[in-house]
């Protein structure tokens, strides 16, 4: 019996990508392990988006190739730097770069000395996800080119998927048991323009998807100038779609806008969220904001910070500005210190910690339903995930005890009773 262990690092997306990799080896000759020091072949499914990210994935390639198994590395950090890697890190076995997934199993077969690795299959995927919940992507890569971002580079142009895969994956799903999917791309709301006549579209595919009858469907990654007015109806009036938006705008000086090669100024974004607000009232208002972005000035940080009191986000992210080789804004002049990043960044995290706290308040009395996502022993209470917070361990939670037992995918009722700056605190209601 061979032993596989895998590591996924990374967003979301990647992961996806992971539970497909597991797929290939489901026959009876394998078997899945979480300790790299039983496994015998490790897969590493690397991060390369930022510098962080780079440095959280050779140090776990490192870390790997401590034990004795057989290691794999493939994934977004080996598709852009496969030649330095594969001198920097002798260790590793097998280099798999995106481009070459079709051969994967091949290329693994070999390193083996096997022929039962199967291929790669966008509809067989090991879900690692609870057994209620599961990502949904609907399509790879991205046309928007952004002036930081290395995505196109990596994973290349826009792509949807097709729509009937799609579709049947998710019947898949739903026949599994999975109640709440989580749609997720490059670039969501861009669903479907490369197909001819620009059709299907996000609002088609969502609207079969809204018709299948799962608990809770929930959009991630919004590109702000792709909302359009028939969306937003759409969510507001559906069965299952979550009033939530997550909406990236990476900051809010149309200068910096501009320099960022962002299809949206201030004024657009202005308007967003005013028509979201207007058509969606309840809406959670997620956003991700970068710091230190080079040219940004004082201007433009006090512009970011008032904008951020003026929309007041449920829910804010901040990075500071990491220089990716490869993208235009790396030969950009007027590059910024880094303490300067760190000081905005914390300018904006200080301002939305107030905003957040404040926006949690008032939930206090709100009778919110949602499944039940486990048991936490370290506050001894029940956590639950309702509308308010997404699965992608980036929201707080929402806390409530019981001296009833709950299971984890459980749908029930909860009221708040309290709010910190992240988290909420509730108490069961009875049916």
């Amino acid at each position: 019996m061979t032993k596989i262990g895998l590591v996924s690092l990374g967003c979301s997306k990647n992961l996806i990508d992971s539970e497909m990799m597991l797929a290939m080896f489901k026959n009876g000759d394998y078997e899945y392990v979480s300790d790299p020091a039983k496994a015998d072949l490790i897969i590493i499914n690397t991060c390369g988006f930022i510098e962080s990210a780079k440095r959280e994935t050779i140090d776990t390639i490192l870390e790997m190739a401590k034990y004795h198994a057989k290691l794999v590395c493939v994934g977004c950090f080996v598709e852009r730097n496969l030649d330095e890697l594969k001198e920097a890190i002798p260790e590793v076995d097998l280099w798999v770069p995106i481009r070459e997934y079709a051969h994967l199993h091949e290329r693994i077969d070999e390193l083996l000395n096997v022929t039962d690795v199967k291929k790669i299959d966008p509809l067989d995927r090991v879900i690692s996800t609870p057994d209620y919940s599961a990502f949904l992507r609907i399509s790879d890569g991205c046309n928007n080119f952004c002036a930081f971002c290395a995505i196109p580079f990596i994973r290349g142009r826009f792509k949807s998927r097709p729509y009937e895969e799609i579709l049947k994956e998710a019947k898949a799903l739903k026949a599994k048991g999975i109640k709440e999917i989580s749609i997720i791309s490059q670039d969501t709301t861009y669903y479907g323009r490369d197909f001819d006549g620009a059709r299907p579209n996000i609002y088609d595919l969502l609207k079969e998807l809204d018709g299948m009858g799962f608990y809770s469907i929930r959009l991630l990654y919004l590109y702000p100038g792709e909302i359009s007015d028939e969306l937003l109806y759409l969510i507001r009036d559906s069965k299952s779609i979550a009033h939530y938006l997550d909406i990236p705008i990476q900051c809010a000086s149309s200068n910096l806008l501009r320099l960022m090669n962002r299809h949206d100024r201030k004024p657009d974004i202005v308007r967003l969220f005013k028509k979201i607000r207007e058509i969606i009232p309840d809406a959670v208002l997620r956003t991700t904001l970068i710091s230190g972005f080079p040219g940004e000035t004082t201007r433009d940080q006090i512009e970011t910070l008032k904008f951020i009191e003026e929309v007041q986000f449920d829910k804010l992210g901040d990075f500071t500005y990491s220089r990716e080789e490869g993208t235009a804004a790396y030969g950009y002049k007027h590059q910024v210190r880094e303490s300067t990043k760190a000081r905005r960044r914390d300018e904006i995290m200080t301002l939305q910690k107030k905003i957040s706290y404040n926006k949690n308040k008032t939930h206090i009395g709100e009778v919110m339903e949602g499944i039940v996502t486990g048991f936490d022993r370290a506050h001894n209470s029940y956590t639950i995930r309702t509308y308010w917070n997404a699965p992608d361990d980036i929201d707080g939670n929402i806390y409530f005890a019981s001296s009833k037992c709950f299971k984890a995918g459980q749908i029930i009722k909860v009221r708040i009773t309290n709010a910190f700056i992240y988290d909420l605190i509730a108490e069961y209601v009875p049916e």
